[in-house]
């Protein structure tokens, strides 16, 4: 079965929403501490699990956008997920910072940024070569 171009416009916004709903819960989860409120006491220690969250996902939306017609949407996920970060994290509900100024902020960005851009070098990069893999099978 064949997707038409509306239907991979609908899945596109799919992942971009998804994006976005990631990027709030990474950051609201980002201030997690091991001190009995929500996760076991063991010495208070910050536990940033969002980190690991956006290392998964950020590079699974980015691959599932690639797969959709145009291999260059695949950073309409990783687009999304930024600016949330940025937005919610800096003007926050109610005008907070959500944000936090130390380390886990830096893993947030680094974790989520990093692999998704990964992923769009990646696709961006198999889509070259299969490109030219094409137009030299086509020479021959």
């Amino acid at each position: 079965m064949t997707r038409t171009p509306a239907a991979d416009l609908v899945l596109l916004a799919v992942l971009a929403v998804d994006a976005v709903l990631l990027a709030a819960l990474e950051l609201f989860y980002l201030p997690l501490r091991l001190d009995g409120l929500i996760l076991p006491r063991v010495g208070d220690v910050a536990l940033p699990v969002s980190v690991l969250v956006a290392m998964v996902t950020t590079p699974l939306l980015v691959s599932a956008a690639a797969r959709l017609g145009n291999r260059r949407l695949g950073f309409v996920p990783l687009a999304a997920w930024l600016l949330t970060l940025l937005v919610v994290g800096v003007t926050g509900p109610g005008g907070d910072t959500v944000l936090l100024a130390d380390w886990r902020t830096l893993l947030l960005l680094a974790g989520g940024t990093l692999p998704g851009a990964l992923a769009v070098g990646g696709t961006l990069g198999r889509a070259t070569r299969l490109a030219r893999e094409a137009q030299l099978s086509r020479r021959r």
